[in-house]
């Protein structure tokens, strides 16, 4: 999941709005004897998609996991927790997932949930129509070139023999195929939700969560939930969650504001007053902390100049004093990160397999700078989303490129969804932020997704990169690694096969260069709520919060 915020409007009116009701975090029932579940307040930037066909950053999935509920979900930790799926059975060579599904839950509208509408659902993501930019966790399911390409319309590898039972026939085999259901893509949806194109269901899915939408989804402007009583788990204990979505070019300001003035009741920060609001509000028992599974990085794109080659691309990474920015910039609330693979993932996770990552060696760094064509003046785009704090930090990286290497760094800062855009671009060279926060709990969310050749999933028409591989590294032995480690069924030879794999395509060819291990910090209105924590996809708790 693409870690950031996007928008591009603030609307004042529902700043004011807000600020007139802030003072109530609860809904009164007729007695006036205690709140009825209250009403939560966060602010956002603008999703790409709320509806499971294209949800993918951190704000669309953030509403999609609170409106739809699929097989499996993960806790915090990381572990697999059943949802849907009552029980499953896989066959010997790990190609074959059968799974029985939880009967008697209904969609929002009264639709029942059926083995029929994951169907449905995973066969509307992948339609070549859909154009969906999450379509990759199913690429290991027979039939999905065909549907993918448009040669096909139904997905051949996922069918339903009974209401309960849903099978899927694999291409390969993936001893790991039930974490991959856990991305916000493999939710089930009612028959009303119709093809990809169905605009008023994008702007108002029907799910089968806690939560489901009041109204639409106003652009630009705020989407609002409410409980969902008729869910077929435990309730959510909020009557409502307002949400607000914010200018992307200073949305985690607007969001400090709103939690310093009562509108919100969680809140992201601007980086320069991290430690200012942690003095303040860590007293208060309001301030959250949390090493998360994600890594922050910089995208290098792999097949334009200058950086089409590995030499030039270490060259990139040894000129970087991450240790310096982390205590400079981020003042220590930060860490570098020396690999791709969080610590969080604790079987794989190999500390400083990013030889290039471990400390800044000026010397190093010419050296290949010289092998890879990175002459002094050399043009290098730098590319980054605005309004999330990264301007600080990204300027002291391009400051270092330009003391060490003496590159002329040109730094292109645009909302989210128009960054999003321009990665996706054939042409499109240099550097680019990024950074990426665990959808489903194992290495293959993190190896597969970004770096290898199956996710860049090019646009024949266009181009365009339409998966998460968006520095287009391509190796075939890192593509056959990654087919290699789910088919073994081995959990420590997997973890083995995972880590030679992180190793070629991270330190020897320098297909991404790791920054900073992913540590969140938020502002939760605990005088008014019980039990806010992050959960482990880095988002407010939501069904789990009550208000006090």
């Amino acid at each position: 999941m693409r870690g950031a915020t996007s928008a591009k409007w603030v609307v004042g009116a529902v700043i004011v709005a807000m600020a007139a009701t802030a003072c109530s975090s609860g809904d009164k029932d007729n007695s006036g004897a205690g709140p009825k579940g209250g009403t939560f307040r966060m602010g956002i930037t603008e999703p790409t998609a709320i509806d499971p066909f294209n949800s993918q950053e951190s704000e669309g999935a953030l509403i999609t996991h609170n409106l739809f509920t699929g097989l499996y979900s993960a806790t915090v930790d990381g572990k697999l927790k059943p949802e849907l799926a009552e029980s499953v059975q896989t066959s010997d060579d790990g190609k074959t997932w059968t799974f029985k599904i939880k009967q008697g839950t209904k969609f929002s509208n009264g639709e029942p949930v059926d083995a029929e509408s994951f169907v449905r659902g995973w066969t509307r993501v992948v339609a070549k129509d859909s154009a969906s930019d999450v379509a990759y966790p199913f690429a290991g399911v027979n039939g999905y070139k065909e549907l993918n390409g448009g040669s096909a319309t139904t997905f051949a590898g996922v069918t339903a023999p009974d209401a309960s039972t849903l099978k899927v026939e694999l291409s390969e085999a993936d001893f790991e195929f039930d974490k991959k259901t856990v991305h916000q893509a493999f939710s089930p949806v009612p028959k009303v939700a119709g093809a990809a194109s169905n605009k008023a269901y994008n702007d108002a899915p029907i799910g089968n969560g806690p939560f489901k939408m009041e109204g639409s989804w106003q652009h630009n402007k705020s989407i609002t939930l409410v409980r969902n009583d008729d869910y077929g788990f435990e309730k959510a204990k909020l009557a409502k969650v307002e949400i607000s979505i914010l200018n992307a070019a200073n949305g985690s300001t607007l969001e400090y504001q709103g939690f310093q003035s009562g509108q919100f009741d969680w809140a992201r920060m601007p980086t320069p007053q991290l430690p200012v609001a942690k003095a303040k509000y860590a007293p208060k028992k309001q301030w959250i902390e949390a090493d998360t599974s994600g890594v922050n990085y910089l995208v290098a794109f792999n097949q334009v100049a200058p950086l089409n080659n590995p030499d030039a691309r270490k060259a990139i990474s040894y000129a970087i004093d991450r240790e310096a920015i982390a205590k400079g910039v981020f003042q220590g609330m930060q860490k570098p990160a020396t690999s791709v693979l969080p610590p969080s993932f604790a079987d794989t996770y190999q500390d400083g397999v990013c030889s290039s990552c471990v400390k800044q060696d000026k010397e190093k760094a010419k050296q290949y700078a010289e092998k890879g064509g990175l002459k002094p003046g050399t043009v290098l785009d730098f590319g980054y989303n605005t309004g999330a704090g990264h301007e600080e930090w990204v300027q002291a990286v391009a400051q270092q490129l330009k003391d060490v290497l003496g590159l002329d760094v040109k730094l292109n800062g645009k909302p989210f969804k128009e960054a999003l855009a321009q990665q996706q671009d054939k042409g499109t060279g240099g550097l680019w932020r990024s950074a990426w926060g665990a959808d489903y709990p194992t290495p293959d969310n993190f190896l597969y997704p970004l770096l290898d050749s199956g996710s860049i999933n090019e646009d024949p028409a266009t181009g365009k990169a339409a998966g998460d591989n968006r520095g287009r590294y391509n190796n075939p032995k890192f593509d056959e690694l990654i087919t290699k480690a789910r088919g073994t069924k081995d959990p420590a030879a997997r973890a083995a096969v995972y880590k030679e794999a992180e190793k070629l395509a991270v330190d020897e060819e320098q297909g991404l260069i790791p920054l900073w291990k992913r540590t969140q910090f938020r502002l939760a209105a605990n005088d008014k709520f019980n039990n806010i924590q992050l959960d482990f996809f880095e988002d407010p708790n939501l069904a789990e919060i009550s208000a006090k």
